[in-house]
């Protein structure tokens, strides 16, 4: 049995939007025409090491950061789990998107105590500059 173009081809997509090489990881609406693809998507995530966590259960510390997909209906948005930093004193965790809003804030943003479903790779954690987290 021939494998099917449909999947072949928007695995691919996926693949591209998930590694971040060539496509920019930003806000992706989850359609293929008409078909909402989110399912599909969620199981790309799954096979490339990113699973179905909350804010609060992603192991990063200040200086870190970890990649992580919220999706919202059929809306992928893509950021980073990670400390900010507001003084020596206070910080706090969050999930942060790289999509801005009009203030230049993260247009998405979950903060530990919700119970929000993120998709993170804790794999892929990095470092960052904990003074500059809009730097992304």
């Amino acid at each position: 049995m021939s494998p099917d173009p449909f999947h072949s081809e928007i695995n691919a997509v996926f693949k591209e939007i998930i590694d971040g090489r060539t496509v920019k990881r930003s806000r992706h609406l989850l359609r293929w025409g008409m078909r909402d693809v989110t399912l599909e998507f969620v199981a790309a995530l799954t096979e490339h090491g990113y699973s179905s966590t909350t804010v609060a259960a992603v192991p990063v510390e200040p200086g870190e950061r970890v990649p992580a997909f919220f999706l919202r209906g059929d809306v992928a948005y893509f950021g980073w789990v990670f400390w900010e930093k507001f003084s020596q004193l206070r910080h706090r965790k969050l999930f942060g998107s790289v999509v801005r809003n009009a203030q230049g804030d993260w247009e998405v943003q979950i903060s530990p105590k919700r119970l929000s479903v993120i998709y993170a790779n804790a794999a892929l954690k990095s470092e960052m500059d904990i003074d500059n987290p809009s730097g992304f």
